[in-house]
């Protein structure tokens, strides 16, 4: 598709005799968020980890700006433009909130220093660190340990890390897990704007959040798209509907 800036054609991956990714095919288009839902081991996260690189697939095909990332690695990919985020989070907990990003920048610059301060002190990464953590609402707790940021904050600071790659597309696995109402609602307000900057692949279980931000949502089920539409039309499924909404959906 002219418009598709991530394309997934036929992906398979086996372990086994287990098919944990059966000929998946989706593709995300610029200014969406593309919603990847399902039970738990309908292989989600194993079909972002093959996205990523960090897993190879044992068929289909990979493009990225039009681009197949057949032998790429994961670093290569993340320079690209592959910005993901984690289900457990994955910041630096003794570092401060500032100090996070500010690595990212650097790692996102090529830059290299053999300790952190003379980096700190380099307003080409501090500048666009500031920047970030202000667009995901964490302006004032930039000298805050990450290890006593509140669970919101930190899922917050992951997504400054990740705008410090410059992304083209963004890959988030489960940001809201762990978040209560008022945090998703805040998350939600804050991917709703990043969608415009890079478009977003998001595998969430807050269906309430997947409703409120998704463009498109595709069902994983056993491996297996079963399903991909708008908000209504899989609201409607009643395929969706026996395998993983519910009747009350």
């Amino acid at each position: 598709m002219a418009d598709a800036v991530l394309e997934i054609s036929g992906l398979t991956k086996r372990f086994g005799a287990l098919t944990v990714s059966d000929d998946v095919s989706l593709d995300l288009k610029s200014g969406e968020i593309h919603a990847l839902i399902g039970p738990n081991g309908a292989g989600k996260s194993t079909l972002i980890k093959q996205i990523c690189g960090e897993l190879v697939p044992d068929a289909g095909a990979i493009r990225f700006a039009g681009r197949d990332l057949a032998g790429i690695g994961m670093v290569e990919r993340a320079r690209r433009g592959l910005a993901r985020t984690f289900q457990v989070s994955s910041v630096a907990p003794d570092f401060t909130a500032l100090q996070n990003v500010v690595l990212a920048v650097q790692g996102a610059s090529h830059k290299t220093f053999g300790f952190l301060r003379p980096a700190l002190s380099d307003p080409a990464l501090t500048e666009p660190a500031l920047r970030h953590m202000e667009r995901v609402g964490l302006k004032g707790r930039e000298s805050v340990p990450a290890s006593i940021l509140s669970h919101g904050e930190r899922r917050r600071l992951e997504l400054a890390m990740a705008l410090a790659m410059e992304p083209r597309v963004f890959l988030l696995d489960e940001p809201m897990a762990g978040l209560g109402p008022e945090g998703s609602v805040e998350l939600t307000e804050i991917l709703n704007d990043l969608k415009h900057e890079a478009p977003i692949l998001l595998i969430e279980h807050d269906m309430d959040a997947v409703f409120a931000l998704a463009d498109r949502i595709s069902v994983l089920v056993y491996g297996r798209i079963i399903a991909t539409g708008s908000v209504d039309e899989i609201r409607a499924n009643r395929q969706v509907q026996s395998a993983y909404l519910g009747e009350d959906a």
